[in-house]
């Protein structure tokens, strides 16, 4: 009987179904839920299987269109390095955003946003379904959620007496060193090298006053990808597969990249003055090859020795480049797995702190097994019915009813603009509470600790704007847990 029930609760159908459509799902957090347009969203860790079951769901949907969120594949060029799905394996379906933007550019998340948002409404007013698919969370997030600091920024500045102010022809590192002076906390949650958004944000100040960092604060911090306020109504489904697994899948797969041509695409592009912060050279799997292509070339150049080819260099006995290469090839897997383990953290932020109803498939046993029968059994199956279930019921994107008090302590959780830096760990830079949950809970920290005698306590400080700090007490004295007193416990 057990078996029958588990049956009939897998059971899918073979006919496509249809969905409502007709017309552009583009407004704000101010629609009802049964107002806005439904979009499914397929997230995931990197090698997790999310292109492949996007495609899968073509044999149960109708009108499936895939519109690309992954940061590096948006890009033309490098189809092997940034995995993208060949057009032999696309079953049809049509893909956007895949190989469309030139590798030169900046493609920001709010490029996303402004491309992809015309592509699901036309999508929509043709009766089909779109299917964002992608682990570049920050763009889904983007694309979901009506509240983008860069809007914010060019708002306020546009509406300033005196407009934006140019920088006086600044070098890009005192840029940076005058945004930490004006705003230290803003500074410390963006990267040295986004010059685009440190002018932005010191333009914003000159002509406005206003602290970068405040942006994320109050009514701004309560919209900024929640999911009851969401652009559209969305189903996600979040493939998952254990840590162990999903390591070895992907280091196999970055053997097969190498066989599939990935040295050769990266030959091509190889110039001593790249630039590893802009474009698509910003791809796992580009830089980690610097040294061994300055070595080769410099050698090939020198004409001293029979030059093999690419493909031949592993198999030499020995020589610089063969070791050179080896020690790419394990620096382009390791920072895979450093990316699948970002990528999983966020997705429980989103889940845990954002409200997002994120429908967890695990995908384990397909992965471990390898067959294409448990594959649909239990990962297509499921995400079928649950597809199926939203396209037909008046689903929401929240996680259900949360109480007040519960969302004002995930609200302070979130912790956008918080650094926590551990002292007992040599002075760690921790962005955000979950970063800082993450790093004590690490054996490192907790081996710290427990080596610090008697009344040898580690501390961590704490740097946060006035409001954040009153939002925090606010929100959590109540049940006395404040985190603006954390040890390093």
């Amino acid at each position: 009987m057990e078996d029958e029930r588990e049956a009939a609760l897998f059971e899918v159908s073979n006919e496509p179904i249809s969905h409502g459509g007709g017309g552009g799902g583009g407004g704000g957090g101010e629609e009802t839920v049964a107002k806005k347009k439904k979009v499914v969203v397929v997230m995931g860790a990197t090698g997790a299987g999310k292109s492949r079951l996007a495609i899968d769901l073509v044999s149960h949907f109708s009108g499936v269109e895939v519109v690309n969120a992954d940061s590096m594949q948006v890009y033309r060029g490098l189809d092997v390095v940034t995995n993208k799905v060949p057009l032999s394996d696309r079953n049809g379906v049509p893909h956007h955003l895949l190989g469309s933007i030139d590798p030169s550019v900046e493609f920001t998340s709010r490029d996303f946003r402004d491309l992809s948002i015309p592509i699901i409404d036309d999508i929509l007013s043709r009766d089909g379904l779109p299917v964002v698919v992608g682990g570049t969370n920050y763009y889904i997030q983007a694309l979901v959620s009506p509240f983008l600091v860069d809007d914010v920024v060019e708002h306020l500045a546009a509406c300033s007496l005196d407009g934006p102010q140019e920088l006086g022809g600044a070098d890009e590192v005192a840029s940076f060193e005058r945004l930490k002076e004006i705003d230290p906390v803003a500074a410390n949650r963006i990267h040295p090298n986004d010059h685009r958004k440190i002018k932005g944000y010191l333009n914003l100040y000159e002509s406005s006053g206003v602290l970068p960092s405040n942006l994320f604060q109050g009514v701004n911090a309560e919209k900024w990808g929640r999911a009851d306020s969401f652009r559209y109504n969305c189903c996600f489904v979040w493939v998952d597969v254990s840590l162990p697994v999903l390591d070895r899948y992907v280091e196999q797969r970055v053997d097969c990249m190498i066989d599939a041509g990935l040295l050769d695409e990266l030959h091509d592009i190889y110039s001593p003055n790249t630039d590893y912060t802009r474009g698509l050279c910003q791809a796992i799997g580009v830089r980690e090859f610097e040294m061994f292509f300055k070595s080769y070339f410099s050698i090939k150049e020198s004409n001293e020795v029979p030059w093999p080819d690419l493909s031949e260099i592993l198999d030499m006995n020995g020589g610089e480049l063969r070791t050179l290469l080896i020690e790419a090839i394990d620096k382009l897997k390791a920072n895979t797995r450093k990316l699948v383990r970002r990528q999983k953290r966020r997705l429980n932020q989103l889940k845990t702190y954002f409200g997002w109803d994120l429908h967890c498939i695990d995908a384990t046993e397909a992965f471990s097994c390898n067959s294409g029968d448990i594959w649909h059994k239990i990962v297509i199956e499921p995400c079928v019915n649950v597809v199926r279930n939203f396209l037909l019921e008046e689903s929401s994107s929240l996680t259900g009813e949360q109480e007040p008090c519960l969302q004002s302590k995930n609200l302070a959780l979130r912790d956008l603009w918080t650094q926590y830096i551990c002292e007992a760990c040599g002075n760690q830079v921790l962005r955000g509470a979950h970063e800082w949950e993450q790093h004590k809970q690490g054996r490192g920290h907790r081996k710290r600790i427990s080596r610090l005698s008697g009344n040898q306590t580690a501390h961590s400080t704490v740097n946060l704007t006035s409001e954040c700090n009153a939002m925090l007490d606010c929100s959590l004295n109540s049940r006395g847990d404040n985190p603006l007193s954390v040890s390093g416990k």
